[in-house]
């Protein structure tokens, strides 16, 4: 039988999660199938700068969903980070993205070898 993690090892895990890939969303649903309006904008945004991002859908990890707001001190979803740090949800992507400014936060990230096939 799986243990449960406790809120501890759930933040760790979402800490490691945002060190592990250059440019993860929380999001939900997925890139493909979104599930709700702002996760979709993001998503729509994010391919229109072309470059690879991780993604976690948190309504099948409801963990992952009640604690990353604490992590990130951002209320909201979806959330985007890139290098490890919390770039914002869907109004703050839209507005660099407006400004010309997101694309920009992708430049020098380096994937790690495992991903080069994602």
């Amino acid at each position: 039988m799986e243990k449960m993690m406790d809120e501890k090892e759930i933040k760790e895990n979402i800490r490691e999660q945002i060190k592990q890939y250059p440019a993860i969303l929380y999001m939900k649903g997925t890139p493909q199938f979104p599930q709700c309006g702002f996760s979709s904008r993001v998503v729509d945004i994010l391919k229109r700068v072309g470059q690879p991002f991780a993604y976690i859908n948190i309504l099948q990890e409801p963990e992952i969903r009640q604690h990353l707001p604490q992590v990130s001190n951002w209320p909201t979803f979806p959330q985007l980070f890139i290098n490890g740090e919390l770039v914002g949800g869907c109004d703050v992507i839209e507005e660099l993205d407006q400004e010309g400014e997101l694309a920009g936060l992708f430049d020098g990230l380096v994937w790690p070898d495992a991903e080069e096939d994602a």
